[in-house]
């Protein structure tokens, strides 16, 4: 091994031989087990929240792989509609150029050069971080395969009557020219407007007045809404208004939607541009008139003075003229909500337009066939409440269970051209004819079409591709191999299934909604099997304040600056570049000139992932501290000078096993300690607190077996009994090659790399660590009368060195060691471990005080009813070590003090399990035999 840690050139080897070796593939053998990895777009580049969650799939699959599972970490890319599609048309508007300047089949063929050239971004990305994904199954959302499965989904969804074409209201981006999901709109806080506008009750004096943030949207009223038990508008219910600026006649209606204690109580209704006034407008049976043009600008519904004004600028007109005509009573600032669209920035229009809906809210069809709620909401509902779905945390069921409960039909057309085309064709009386192709259309059609066939423009919702992903990455529906472009088998239906249902999803809570239970409600109308059997959701990472990281803010991490580092200047340049406003970039540039004076230090891939691993908690955020990342980093120089003492320390050749049990106390207490670590490593692993699974082997390497067990070795390694040093070399390899197994799956580069020169000194057969089994811990021994007297010597010798470092003694200096008091346990473990304590804690052989014997002024440490002392003659300054007592009495009489409050407390006692109860007592009597020892040792001091 090399002198010092380097994580660049580790990692710069292992993953490519590991891959190269098939060592990511499933095994055939065992039980499967099977993560699908949430496809990200191919248009992405790797970012902390990709990090963190590839990190716990990745820690998962290797644990399993490792305990003798059939793994398969299913990997892939979605083609992400909206997004290529604005890269390419952004690359053509450099060139002057749209996308209809290339028609329709030229522009998809530029979109897929694209993907060839730049999509493999994030999975490259994905390698750095040690993502062992079986990358020969890679599979692309657009592919032959997957792109089969989502027209037969389509198809037969149809032709089952839950799919059908509608005109409904969608969130329209006027700058794309598309409807969006939700999940595609932020709803963004601005300073606007509140106006309040006068209605007139038509043939009277009496008016109306109602407040709006979009007054141009008042073009197309169709009603002013009031309670149905508002006794101020009682006398109005049913009478016509005049529309002000456009003379239609409006009705008043009565609707419990209405909150008569909000404004003025009484809401404009445009159905045509408002979700909530969509919906009183269809219990009202009011026509919608549609106002706006698809890039947003005034239609000819409205009067000719306002037709061809973009929307905004019509609302200054509209608030002019309604000034002018005194109908505008009032103008407030106003704090509000702004829908805008994650792609383009646009802000969203409400619009009424021809989409694709999935049905998901009927309970049956006019035949009398179920509907979509009972084929396909219904059973996505029950996988969870019956349990045979989990979500970890729990609580996120309810999130899910919730919105399918109230869920809305599924708009999943989009107006793209890259995507799936969807599979429909209308002849020229506008009749739908639906199948694989035209001919399939014309084959299975009741009727023959009107003349020719025309194919729908549109494609499909990346989200629906998304939904079939557990089984249609598995070669579903093909019956035999699906290969890719270069022949290679990605996946077989025949074989593959058997990795259906997967083991857990792992993903963030703000995609339940839109993939998630989409995903349940897929596989489990067309597979009759749940896609996953645990949903683990993840944190979403945040800086170190909790923040959400931000460019703007000049927060963000990019995890490979991160792993390899980066320079103030390079780092500034690229936290800039993107930025626009010279006020944002001067803001952000002070900013990481502050937090980052010396750049980002290169911290390498495991102590990244060590970092994410002790952060993983079941909490919704986790805050990502570079200064944490930076003590991990510490752990692993910590483990690698730990493995070069353990070789340096051994001879040439093979270290065989000792025939017989472990020879020293010291061993046996580490191997109890690797063993019940290692049971609770597998119970962290199975709850997914990987915060636990971190610290539980942090712990254990840095604290028991690099500070505790190389310290204990060195008597046995120093002196003369030959076979306690070989039987100690031995234990010093067999639990540095465990801990390496275990630790494995968290930090994979450096334990391979220390693996490397370990594996062939316990002479194993396999070529690297990553084919090793996972530790059986059912295998190793349990010692706890050894364990109890290592913890003891620990106590003995941790007293000693607290002592030696508060009274500022050198470590290397001989001092006298003096024992007092204890009980017949103390005096043998004494005896027994003389000679080990003097060689740690470089003092003379320890003399006992006997009872009634004077005692010299000493510092003392006290472990249970046992004084362990160190005379001060010719040491140290007795009146610091007077101050050193008192302080360490105030901390004792602390603590009783809590113990004390806890078993006062009624609800504590009577509620607490009954064994935390009882060690709350042995505490106290504890505190109080050390309180007594230490008040004893003050007290002589005094005199």
């Amino acid at each position: 091994m090399e002198k010092s840690f380097e994580p660049a050139q580790i990692e710069s080897t292992w993953y490519a031989r590991w891959e190269a070796s098939g060592a990511f593939k499933p095994s055939g053998h065992g039980d499967p087990y099977c993560i699908l990895l949430p496809p990200p777009n191919v248009t992405g580049t790797l970012h902390m929240g990709h990090a963190f969650q590839q990190t716990v799939m990745d820690m998962l699959v290797r644990y399993q792989r490792m305990r003798g599972m059939n793994t398969l970490w299913q990997v892939g890319t979605d083609h992400a509609g909206i997004a290529t599609q604005k890269i390419v048309e952004n690359q053509l508007a450099v060139e002057a150029k749209t996308r209809h300047d290339l028609g329709r089949d030229a522009f998809i063929e530029r979109v897929w050069k694209w993907k060839e050239e730049s999509g493999s971004t994030i999975t490259n990305q994905m390698r750095r971080i040690g993502a062992a994904a079986d990358w020969s199954r890679e599979r692309f959302t657009m592919d032959e395969g997957l792109s089969d499965a989502v027209r037969k989904v389509f198809i037969d969804w149809y032709r089952a009557g839950l799919i059908y074409r509608g005109n409904r209201l969608v969130n329209w981006d006027p700058a794309l020219g598309t409807a969006v999901s939700d999940l595609e709109v932020n709803n963004v806080e601005r300073d606007g407007h509140m106006w309040l506008i006068r209605y007139t009750v038509t043939g009277s004096d009496d008016s109306l007045v109602v407040a709006t943030t979009r007054p141009e949207t008042m073009l197309g009223d169709v009603a002013v809404a009031v309670h149905p038990e508002d006794e101020r508008y009682a006398h109005l219910i049913g009478k016509m208004l005049t529309l002000p600026l456009v003379g239609r006649q409006i009705p008043v209606i009565a609707d419990d939607y209405v909150d008569k204690d909000f404004g003025t109580g009484c809401v404009k209704i445009t159905p045509a541009h408002d979700f909530n006034d969509y919906a009183i407008g269809q219990r009202h049976k009011l026509a919608p008139i549609t106002i706006f043009t698809l890039d947003a600008k005034v239609n000819d519904n409205a009067p000719e003075k306002y037709r061809g004004m973009d929307r905004y600028e019509a609302r200054k007109l509209i608030v002019a003229e309604l000034d002018a005509s005194d109908l505008l009573v009032e103008t407030k600032a106003h704090k509000l909500q702004v829908p805008v669209s994650q792609r383009s920035d646009a802000v969203i229009e409400p619009m009424l337009t021809d989409q694709w809906f999935v049905d998901l809210t009927n309970e049956v069809q006019a035949d009398g066939r179920p509907g979509g709620r009972k084929a396909i909401t219904e059973p996505a509902l029950e996988a969870v409440r019956s349990g045979e779905i989990k979500f970890v945390p729990e609580n996120w069921a309810n999130t899910y269970t919730q919105w399918l409960d109230n869920i809305q039909d599924w708009c999943i057309s989009r107006q793209l051209w890259w995507g799936h085309r969807i599979p429909a064709w209308y002849d020229e009386a506008g009749n739908i004819f639906v199948g694989e192709d035209e001919a399939d259309a014309r084959a299975s059609a009741s009727s023959e079409p009107v003349g020719a066939l025309r194919q729908d423009e549109d494609v499909l919702d990346t989200w629906f591709s998304s939904a079939l992903w557990p089984f249609s990455t598995l070669g579903w529906p093909a019956n035999g191999p699906v290969k890719n472009e270069h022949g290679d088998v990605v996946a077989n239906w025949e074989n593959d299934k058997l990795f259906l249902p997967s083991a857990v999803l792992v993903t963030g809570f703000d995609i339940i909604f839109f993939w998630v239970a989409r995903m349940v409600m897929a596989t489990k109308y067309f597979t009759g099997q749940i896609p996953f059997r645990e949903v683990y959701i993840n944190a979403i990472v945040r800086d170190a304040e909790g923040q959400k990281m931000s460019k703007s803010k000049g927060n963000t991490l990019d995890p490979l600056d991160l792993i390899d580092g980066i320079a103030l200047e390079p780092l500034v340049e690229k936290s800039t570049k993107s930025l626009l406003i010279p006020q944002v970039r001067a803001k952000v540039e002070k900013r990481i000139r502050k937090d980052y004076p010396d750049g980002i230090p290169a911290i390498g891939t495991d102590a990244l992932r060590f970092t994410f691993a002790a952060l993983a908690s079941y909490s919704r955020t986790i805050n990502f501290d570079i200064k944490r990342a930076e003590g991990y980093k510490a752990f692993c120089n910590k483990l690698w000078n730990a493995a070069r003492f353990v070789l340096m320390n051994l001879p040439e050749g093979e270290i065989a096993a000792p025939v017989g049990a472990p020879v020293t106390e010291a061993e046996r207490w580490i191997l109890t300690r690797l063993k019940q670590t290692l049971a609770e490593v597998e119970q962290h692993f199975v709850s997914y607190r990987f915060d636990h699974l971190a610290q539980a082997l942090y712990e254990f390497v840095w604290n028991e077996y690099c500070d505790w067990f190389l310290e204990l070795s060195k008597p046995a390694l120093n002196g003369d009994d030959a076979v306690a040093a070989a039987s100690t070399r031995h234990t010093l390899l067999v639990v540095l090659e465990s801990v390496l197994r275990a630790l494995h799956p968290v930090i994979p580069f450096i334990t391979e790399e220390i693996w490397a020169s370990v594996g062939p000194k316990l002479a194993l057969t396999e070529a690297s660590l990553i084919h090793r089994p996972w530790p059986n811990a059912a295998e190793m021994i349990e010692d706890n009368a050894a364990t109890a007297e290592i913890e003891w010597f620990k106590n003995v010798l941790s007293g000693i060195r607290k002592i030696r470092s508060e009274m500022n003694i050198s470590p290397a200096k001989v001092i006298p060691l003096l024992f007092a008091d204890g009980d017949t346990n103390d005096h043998a473990r004494v005896s027994k471990f003389a000679a080990q304590i003097s060689f740690l804690a470089r003092t003379e052989a320890p003399q006992w005080i006997e009872a009634g014997t004077d005692e010299p002024a000493s510092a003392a440490a006290v472990v249970g009813s046992l004084r362990v002392m160190i005379p001060l003659a010719g040491l140290i300054d007795l009146d610091a070590e007077k101050a050193r007592l008192t302080k360490e009495i105030t901390r004792i009489e602390i603590e009783i003090k809590k113990c004390e409050g806890k078993l006062s407390n009624a609800n504590f006692v009577a509620n607490a399990p009954a064994e935390v109860v009882t060690q709350e007592r042995q505490r106290i009597a504890d505190w109080n035999t050390t309180l007594g020892a230490l008040r004893e040792q003050a007290q002589k001091l005094q005199q």
